[in-house]
């Protein structure tokens, strides 16, 4: 990060060399939204993209949006949902302390989707039904959290909110949504500029944000805005010093998801005002034991040789439960009935044994651990009832049939992705709120530059980034233009 990226105020701004009503710093899934809805209701408005196009880290991603409470394609599926299902879900399975917003997102999930579908951005009819991480086969739902995982399953009623936009194996959904907004921004001929980064934001002596300071190749201009500016340049994935700081374990171990301007300048920008920013140790990381499906019938166990999890969670939450066991060590122990090679994470294959005693032996776990784990757990599977982590009786099954495999799916052995979900704190019109949580006035961010619903990996469900990135980005852009 460049030190240029510090606070202004304008009485020392040479001259304004543009002037829009909204200014939106970056054209990723939440910039795009924004930029939209603030010239549907009539205002001028200027994108600021430091790539030489748009889309960011948006493109790159499977598609997933997650959202719920009765879509179309729920609904052609088959899922009974509702917003309050949806709300109780999120609300047992995250921490975010941003309550309005959660239930706002929940209660107009639905007609977002609608909003999406009519920007042109394609989702399939077709539920995928077994467990995945995402598909390139069309599919259009997915379930992509912990919603059938205990206790959340007691808590609400499980539906499928992972809504992938149409992939396939020449296109990434995340590609195809990008493509549908960028178009729609382009035939609406919302002005925007590329290769442009913004390096400070412009304040006046009441600490209203009015405009920014852009670098350009080979100049630098200011840029006036009369109602407000939206952050929405995404994460701090890729920054090694912020993430290092923030969560090192995974920094140091795992590879960030993104491009290479996710190195939190948003974050920064909105800081150097006074915003305030939340959950910054939050990360999600993934380096899943499925597809295949079967190995989830496996168990999961530490140095100790002792469960620490329901084998059959999301992904992000298995990841965060690994990194905090002793060395961040895991081992995936399957029997010949399931055993079938991880097709994610490039977890390795330590052995095969044809005793578990040889397989205690050969991981080094204490004497006899793994067989009273084994034997505990073979005899709960056996009943169809899970009395240690409430594993669903889906994936029960006896791990009695030798010979018997362990794969190493420890953080600091396998491929283990990650984003990150600190950011600034925002109200739910998406105005960065500062360290009384009063809103900075002139000033939004959303996406990825913000603190997501999820606080850590443990909450996350897959979708969680750009449903709500998409859905507060349309809100901001719609109150920044009528309000500012």
């Amino acid at each position: 990060m460049s030190n240029e990226s510090l606070s202004v105020d304008v009485a020392t701004v040479p001259r304004w060399d543009r002037v829009a009503d909204v200014i939106v710093v970056g054209a990723g899934v939440a910039g795009t939204c924004a930029a939209l809805e603030a010239h549907r209701v009539g205002s001028n408005v200027l994108v600021i993209e430091r790539a030489s196009g748009g889309g960011g880290a948006s493109s790159l991603s499977q598609g997933i949006f997650y959202l719920g409470g009765g879509t179309a394609v729920q609904q052609a599926c088959d899922y009974d949902d509702n917003a309050e299902e949806m709300y109780k879900f999120l609300r047992a399975s995250t921490s975010t302390r941003n309550d309005d917003a959660l239930r706002h997102f929940c209660d107009n999930s639905a007609a977002h989707f609608e909003w999406l579908e009519a920007q042109g951005v394609p989702f399939e009819r077709r539920a995928f039904k077994g467990k995945a991480v995402h598909v390139n086969t069309g599919e259009g739902l997915l379930f992509t959290g912990n919603e059938k995982v205990w206790p959340f399953c007691d808590e609400a009623v499980p539906a499928p909110r992972g809504h992938q936009t149409r992939a396939s194996k020449k296109k990434t959904g995340g590609a195809a949504a990008m493509e549908a907004l960028l178009a729609m921004l382009e035939a609406e001929h919302v002005p925007a500029i590329y290769d442009s980064q913004v390096t400070a934001l412009v304040t006046c002596s009441e600490g209203r944000v009015v405009g920014v300071r852009v670098r350009q190749a080979r100049t630098e201009i200011y840029v006036e805005a009369r109602k407000g500016v939206i952050l929405a340049a995404g994460s701090f994935n890729c920054n090694a010093q912020m993430t290092r700081e923030c969560f090192p374990i995974i920094a140091k171990y795992g590879i960030p998801l993104g491009i290479p301007s996710n190195d939190g300048a948003g974050i920064v920008l909105g800081r150097s005002v006074g915003g305030v920013l939340i959950n910054m140790d939050g990360v999600i990381a993934t380096g899943s034991i499925y597809p295949p499906a079967d190995l989830v019938k496996g168990i999961i166990v530490n140095k100790n040789g002792e469960r620490f999890v329901a084998e059959d969670v999301y992904h992000g939450r298995l990841a965060y439960f690994i990194e905090r066991q002793p060395d961040h060590a895991a081992y995936l122990i399957i029997d010949s009935e399931i055993f079938e090679y991880p097709k994610h994470g490039k977890h390795r294959l330590v052995d095969g044994w044809d005793t578990v005693g040889e397989m205690e032996v050969g991981l080094g776990l204490p004497h006899e651990a793994l067989s009273k784990t084994l034997t505990k757990y073979n005899l709960d599977a056996g009943k169809g009832a899970d009395t240690c982590f409430q594993k669903h009786a889906d994936w029960l099954k006896p791990l009695d049939k030798a010979p018997f495999a362990a794969f190493d799916i420890s953080i600091t052995s396998s491929e283990y992705y990650y984003i990150a979900l600190g950011g600034l704190s925002t109200n739910v019109n998406g105005q960065v709120l500062d360290c009384d949580g009063n809103p900075i006035l002139g000033l939004y961010a959303v996406g990825a530059c913000t603190a997501h619903f999820p606080a850590t990996g443990a909450e996350y469900a897959s979708g969680l980034s750009l449903g709500p990135g998409s859905f507060f980005g349309r809100i901001a852009g719609r109150h920044a233009a009528q309000i500012g």
